[in-house]
């Protein structure tokens, strides 16, 4: 058999060993790629990011349990240790002008954390300060965090389409408190579309990490001051 000799067919073969729950082989196949030139994020946002995306449809339609969706978890969170210098070190280039508080969580009944992570580890390398409240949360502790942490930004995160919902609900809570012209929501997950985010009434919708970084850095450039809690919508 011949060998792996364009970064397409190791992004493919990337796919392949995530689905089987192959670490090793992951990890070996990741630092291929970077070697033949293929950036951090490339390999985050493209063969691994798609992989999470098959693993949860997987779940959904009950191929994949629970203890399966942990495992891939692991192994993303594996290679982005490996990966991190080099995804932190692309983000820095992208710093803006002015910094950002963000609160950032993945919605109640849903307990992935992956790409809210790395747009956590993006952020932060490009200068925006970040409170990451983890998985599961419920619409009454982002509230608790908007009038805590007076944010800037709220980034609300569903992988599933079983969770995506709850995310209006987060934004409901937010009006009922008085809050939520205070704070710029941004969704993201692979539920989630820009049709679904202005349904649910959201100000905008991210596809992946490096687009959250560039929207924030615009609205921080649209902040009448740099100490100002509202942004402009």
């Amino acid at each position: 058999m011949r060998a792996l000799t364009t970064l397409q067919e190791l992004g493919e073969k990337i796919k392949r060993c995530f689905v089987e729950l192959n670490e090793d082989c992951v990890l070996n196949l990741v630092r291929e790629a970077i070697a033949r030139g293929a950036s951090a994020s490339e390999v985050v946002l493209g063969p691994l990011s798609e992989a999470m995306s098959i693993v949860g449809e997987m779940y959904e339609k009950g191929e994949f349990f629970l203890a399966d969706l942990v495992v891939a978890a692991e192994i993303f969170k594996s290679v982005m240790r490996e990966l991190d210098p080099l995804i932190r070190s692309e983000a820095s280039r992208l710093k803006g002008g002015k910094r950002l508080r963000v609160v950032l969580g993945t919605v109640k009944g849903d307990v992935h954390d992956i790409g809210k992570t790395l747009v956590a580890v993006m952020l932060q390398a490009a200068g925006h300060e970040v409170v990451d409240l983890g998985v599961d949360v419920s619409a009454e502790m982002f509230v608790e965090a908007v009038k805590t942490y007076r944010p800037h930004v709220l980034g609300l995160s569903a992988l599933l389409t079983t969770t995506a919902s709850y995310i209006r609900v987060v934004i409901e809570e937010l009006e009922r408190a008085g809050l939520r012209d205070s704070v710029f929501i941004v969704v993201g997950g692979a539920a989630t579309t820009p049709e679904f985010a202005k349904q649910v009434g959201a100000d905008a919708w991210v596809s992946n990490a490096l687009e959250a970084v560039k929207l924030l850095n615009q609205v921080a450039d649209r902040l009448v001051s740099r100490g100002e809690a509202r942004v402009p919508r």
